[in-house]
């Protein structure tokens, strides 16, 4: 599928139901929130709406983000999973973010962010996972991580340690948010975590429709 088909798509997805009264032409909105998912910062994102002739801050279009609520879409049936956790810097506080990968087609199936890392949070994460896609019969791929480990064996699922080969969709996508999260530190300055959760949930979104 040509990759303008793919935005389009993108813009169509977007949810503007929770505007009431608000200046900005919906098309614009969505494109504003699609310019900063897919790689814009706020400031460039910003600098892009001016051409159209809309003006608006760099918070304004930091709220469209949060409240539009994205979330990449459930019913998925992946053969694979690739899980890991990594860690993730808001405010100078670690936080472990959890994803969930299909390395087939490197989409985002879940992503989860917590204060820390411990076996019960992992198998939160995984059950999570297991009522948004149906992963019963998939092949867990898991690093070093004992914590997931521990959460597929409770789970009964199917795993198999990799450090490498299919894993490495995961850790494209990790890196690929540090990379956001590091220079992009308007979208997480005085954030809370719930907040940059969020976002990450959005960025998900945006990930797999433009990939």
């Amino acid at each position: 599928m040509p990759k303008n088909a793919r935005l389009n798509g993108c813009l169509d997805q977007i949810d503007l139901d929770f505007v009431e009264r608000e200046a900005t032409p919906r098309l614009v909105m969505k494109l504003g929130i699609q310019l900063h998912l897919a790689g814009l910062s706020l400031s460039n994102t910003v600098s892009i709406l001016e051409i159209f002739g809309v003006e608006r801050a760099r918070s304004t279009v930091h709220n469209w983000v949060h409240k539009a609520d994205l979330q990449p879409e459930a019913g998925r049936s992946p053969d694979h999973v690739a899980v890991d956790e990594t860690v993730i810097r808001l405010n100078d506080e670690q936080y472990w973010l959890y994803a969930a990968v299909d390395p087939e087609t490197s989409e985002l199936l879940h992503t989860k962010l917590e204060p820390t890392t411990t076996k019960v949070l992992a198998q939160s994460f995984l059950t999570e996972l297991s009522e948004k896609h149906d992963v019963s019969d998939a092949v867990f791929l898991v690093d070093g991580s004992h914590s997931l480990q521990a959460a597929c064996q409770r789970h009964g699922f199917d795993f198999r340690y990799e450090k490498h080969g299919t894993r490495n969709s995961v850790e494209r996508v990790f890196r690929e948010i540090k990379r956001r999260t590091i220079c992009f530190s308007n979208c997480f300055s005085n954030a809370d975590a719930e907040t940059a959760d969020d976002w990450i949930k959005s960025f998900s979104f945006a990930w797999n429709q433009l990939i």
